[in-house]
């Protein structure tokens, strides 16, 4: 006897729910993969550390420009007050000739009443001047108090100090015979760095930079290493001093030049480069007069 079929309404179907099954983790996988695509993109593969460091140290910089107009406004309230005390001194001085001249000429004053008249109202004149003017430097000493309190509480300190710029070697390495010479550039000015054991600070002005003796001691003695390279580190406001140093160097020395942008205004960290950076004899002693010539036999 045949067995009975069943019918296909009867039968349940599990494929529909498992593709649904499998679309929905598949979609949960790729919300996961954005969010930590999107997480890393917001952070540029920094660390949680080093974005707080990045963070304190826009917050200094602020407050450094909030320090900078303290600072001004005090040396405007300063030399106001100065201006005061010179004013005073010299009514006071006025006052002390005008008092003299009334008491030691009784004869004039009976003489010229119209002259001693017009001497005793601008003395009283005098008078109030000079104590509108004590009015005024009390006023702007408290103010000064005020601006150098200020100035106290805003002062950084020593554990809050802007974090050291650590300058990284770039692209796929140097020779270990390359040897590298650091030279800083700031708004108006030049620093080269230990090139023969100390630092030394110059204008970047191109007169400066072609008179110079020891700028041009150190660029001859650079030359003289023809795989020897000049990087220049330059500040946010350097790249004027950059152009007259190094166009200097390479124009007329003939110095491979290399640059290298530097942020914020942390100390250089030049610790990486130690295995590559020269060392070059200090510069000789200016000349005070001129050589004696030998006396003849």
């Amino acid at each position: 006897m045949a067995k009975r079929r069943h019918k296909a309404s009867d039968e349940i179907l599990l494929v529909p729910f498992l593709d649904i099954l499998c679309s929905l983790i598949g979609v949960l996988i790729l919300i996961i993969v954005v969010l930590c695509v999107s997480q890393s993109q917001q952070t540029n593969g920094r660390t949680p550390e080093e974005i707080q460091m990045a963070q304190e140290h826009k917050e200094m910089l602020k407050e450094l420009e909030e320090r900078k107009k303290l600072d001004a406004l005090l040396k405007e309230k300063i030399a106001k007050l100065e201006e005061v005390q010179k004013q005073m001194q010299d009514r006071e001085q006025r006052f002390l000739k005008l008092r003299k001249l009334l008491d030691s000429s009784k004869e004039l004053k009976e003489q010229n009443k119209l002259i001693s008249t017009k001497l005793q109202k601008e003395l009283d004149d005098l008078l109030t001047e000079i104590d509108g003017l004590k009015i005024q430097q009390t006023e702007s000493k408290k103010v000064i108090a005020q601006l150098m309190a200020e100035m106290k509480k805003r002062e950084v300190p020593p554990d809050k100090k802007l974090p050291p710029v650590v300058v990284q070697p770039a692209g796929s390495g140097m020779a270990d015979t390359t040897k590298v010479y650091f030279v800083e550039a700031t708004a108006g000015a030049l620093k080269v760095m230990g090139a023969w054991g100390e630092d030394y600070r110059l204008s970047a002005t191109a007169e400066v930079v072609v008179a110079d003796a020891k700028y041009n001691h150190f660029l001859t003695e650079v030359a003289k290493d023809k795989k020897a390279i000049i990087l220049f580190l330059i500040r946010d406001d350097g790249q004027g001093a950059f152009n007259n140093g190094a166009g200097r160097a390479e124009a007329d020395y003939n110095i491979r030049i290399g640059k290298l942008p530097i942020p914020g205004r942390g100390q250089l960290d030049l610790a990486l480069f130690d295995k590559f950076r020269g060392k070059i004899p200090p510069p000789p002693p200016p000349a005070s007069e001129e050589p004696t010539p030998p006396k003849k036999a």
